[in-house]
């Protein structure tokens, strides 16, 4: 047990008192607002603080306020949670995980995908462009990303309906309308905007912290099949857009402060925008489960580009940031076959199938599958935390009419 907390905290438990990431949670009245995780537990924010701010079903009111309001809070909910004389108040908003419903905890503005992992990026290339340099030649000047569509990000346990769309067969002329057959997984890492900035402006890597809330574990489905015919010239499209799942609790940058590491050694000189200054690598292991067996363990420590230098290029235009704005990293791989994080790269795009623990073998998703991804961080001492997971199954889907 947590001994600094009147909250029972079972040993080893993802939401120790140094995390308390936020969601958006309904007990069994039905009505949604915002909480944090603690142990076991959910904490209804507005009724333990008396905040009207959190007795709504979306983190974005929130997430406007500002950092000095953001550790405000996290500094008010601490003192909440150790304070003996305050239990008896605090306890009714007290609610077992268990026995609450999680939604996607805030109304996405925009969401930009970006393209991150050296190691997955020269897998790809590898593949794509055999005998060619893998790595394109602006790959290590900018972190490349794309535009996505924020109307389909997904709460952690939604299913996801197989897409159908054109592909082109092998060997054929003409392309067909279908089912993909090429159903794939991207385990990212989501970062969440709070704080906005007008048009015409820019964010430093200096003034990260400042814009960006928390962070969450994503799992960016791709159909593989309809990419490759319909991406060139201008990138992904129908391949991305039918739904990208999200967790359900966003950790608080303030409570990454352990996680904090340098970035991989830099081959290529970085314009002044993308110097690195402080370091905002991230020690995240993420894990991903293919209906329940391990399959692989990405490290966000080898990530080329940093989350603060990808919200410094994605406003270096003078885009404008607004609350609820999203971005994620893009697939998570290491340098390992293990630490690969999709099943293109894990099957090497099918020509070498992976065999799970039960004796089946994937080369990519089926319909029934289940993929979960899940990751810690160190925390203070030689603790962990947890960022819970994100959960998709896949269902056959209706095609088009």
């Amino acid at each position: 047990m947590t001994p600094d907390s009147w909250v029972p905290i079972p040993d080893g438990s993802p939401f120790p008192l140094h995390n308390l990431p936020y969601g958006v949670f309904a007990p069994a009245d039905g009505v949604r607002r915002v909480g944090v995780a603690v142990g076991d537990h959910v904490l209804d924010l507005a009724a333990a603080l008396g905040d009207d701010t959190f007795a709504r079903p979306a983190l974005n009111a929130f997430l406007a306020q500002g950092r000095d309001r953001w550790q405000r809070v996290r500094a008010d909910i601490v003192a909440l949670l150790t304070d003996p004389a305050r239990r008896a108040d605090a306890e009714p908003a007290l609610h077992r995980r268990a026995d609450v419903e999680l939604f996607l905890p805030f109304e996405a503005a925009d969401y930009v995908d970006f393209y991150a992992s050296e190691h997955h990026a020269a897998n790809i290339g590898r593949m794509l462009r055999p005998g060619q340099e893998p790595l394109t030649p602006q790959w290590k000047h900018l972190p490349i990303g794309y535009h996505g569509r924020a109307g389909t990000l997904v709460v952690s346990g939604t299913d996801i309906a197989r897409p159908h769309g054109q592909t082109r067969p092998p060997g054929t002329d003409a392309p067909v309308v279908g089912p993909s057959r090429k159903l794939d997984i991207e385990a990212e890492v989501g970062f969440v905007v709070g704080t906005g900035t007008p048009l015409g402006t820019s964010v430093s890597v200096d003034d990260f912290a400042d814009h960006v809330f928390g962070v969450c574990l994503v799992n960016d489905w791709s159909a593989r099949d309809l990419q490759a015919w319909e991406y060139v010239p201008l990138g992904p499209f129908l391949a991305k857009s039918f739904a990208t799942s999200v967790s359900p609790w966003i950790v608080p940058l303030d409570a990454l402060d352990a996680a904090r590491v340098a970035p991989p050694t830099r081959t290529a000189p970085l314009q002044d925008y993308l110097r690195d200054g402080a370091d905002w690598g991230l020690d995240l292991a993420l894990e991903v489960r293919l209906n329940g067996h391990l399959v692989a363990r990405p490290p966000f420590t080898a990530m080329y580009w940093t989350p603060a230098q990808m919200l410094a290029h994605l406003t270096v235009n003078g885009a404008s940031l607004r609350p609820g704005d999203f971005y994620a990293s893009g697939t998570v791989s290491g340098p390992d076959p293990g630490q690969r994080g999709s099943l293109m790269e894990l099957s090497w795009n099918g020509q070498e199938p992976l065999t799970l623990p039960d004796g089946t073998t994937r080369t990519f998703l089926e319909d029934g599958d289940e993929v979960t991804i899940t990751a810690t961080a160190p925390g203070p001492g030689t603790t962990r935390i947890g960022f819970g997971e994100v959960t998709g199954r896949i269902t056959a889907g209706g095609g088009p009419r």
